[in-house]
């Protein structure tokens, strides 16, 4: 385990295994905890790295609104980087943690190997997006008002979450006991200042068609906000595969576990073999 200073905020970051750096970005429900299928076996061949972020116990939650955004998603993914000496990782996003990782690809191509975007843009259709950012602050103003202990319940039982519920009761349960653990405050920031005010995907076209990286974008089939998103995303960048997941909602790696993992592990083979012969 270690600490590591961003801007604004301590993060809690841990390790496991030892080989070529592998980065798991979390999403807006889950936190590090939530890579641990992932961990357990990925650090069997690589060095494995997870962080809580900023807002997310054990990592600092700051009070200052300001410290809270898309931009700062990106630049913590670049200081747990460098606060760990890694000059360059395979970077794997859920959700608002796909949505750092690309933006993050953007803006540092150097330092990423491969990227994979799980369950990516959700709240960037263009004809929807003042919609999502009112139920964004919607949400933020209940978390203020009322914690995590109902709006847990009710988050994990949205129609693209609701899955993990009926394929594995007690990974569920788990996943909402994690929830309630969460910090309202923390929470309520990142819904109104990450969630509710960062970009669109669409917004980013001119960008992604020059982001020459290798990318795995992977989404079920029911998580219907991420699939539209995806398949643009797969249509404009370069180097981009698409897997879609079926019977599978947004919470893609716990949900499915085994075929996230094999599906990105047969992906970073690639990308390693390719590197190898270059």
């Amino acid at each position: 385990m270690a600490t590591i200073q961003a801007q604004g905020a301590r993060l809690h970051v841990e390790e496991a295994g030892s080989g070529y750096p592998i980065l798991f970005v979390h999403e807006f429900a889950a936190d590090h905890r939530e890579w641990e299928g992932q961990v357990r076996h990925f650090s069997r061949s690589h060095r494995v790295i997870t962080y809580a972020a900023r807002g997310y116990p054990p990592s600092e939650v700051p009070e200052d609104p300001t410290l809270y955004g898309q931009d700062h998603s990106a630049n913590d993914i670049l200081a747990v980087l460098d606060g760990l000496g890694v000059a360059r990782a395979h970077i794997v996003g859920l959700s608002m943690g796909a949505f750092a990782s690309l933006l993050f690809a953007l803006r540092h191509p150097e330092r990423a190997s491969a990227v994979v975007l799980a369950g990516v843009g959700g709240g960037s259709e263009l004809s929807e997006l003042e919609a999502f950012r009112r139920t964004q602050e919607g949400n933020a103003q209940r978390l203020l008002a009322v914690g995590w202990h109902q709006e847990a319940i009710d988050l994990a039982h949205a129609a693209n979450r609701i899955q993990l519920k009926r394929k594995d009761p007690r990974g569920w349960e788990e996943f909402v006991a994690h929830l309630r653990e969460h910090s309202a405050l923390g929470s309520a920031l990142t819904r109104r200042h990450y969630q509710g005010g960062r970009d669109p995907v669409y917004h980013w076209e001119e960008q992604l068609r020059g982001l020459n990286l290798p990318i795995l974008l992977a989404v079920g089939d029911e998580d219907g906000p991420c699939i539209d998103a995806s398949v643009f995303l797969k249509r404009v960048l370069p180097d981009a595969l698409l897997w879609m997941a079926p019977g599978t909602g947004h919470a893609i790696n716990l949900e499915e576990p085994a075929a996230f993992n094999r599906e990105v592990e047969a992906f970073l083979n690639q990308v390693e073999r390719r590197a190898s012969r270059s």
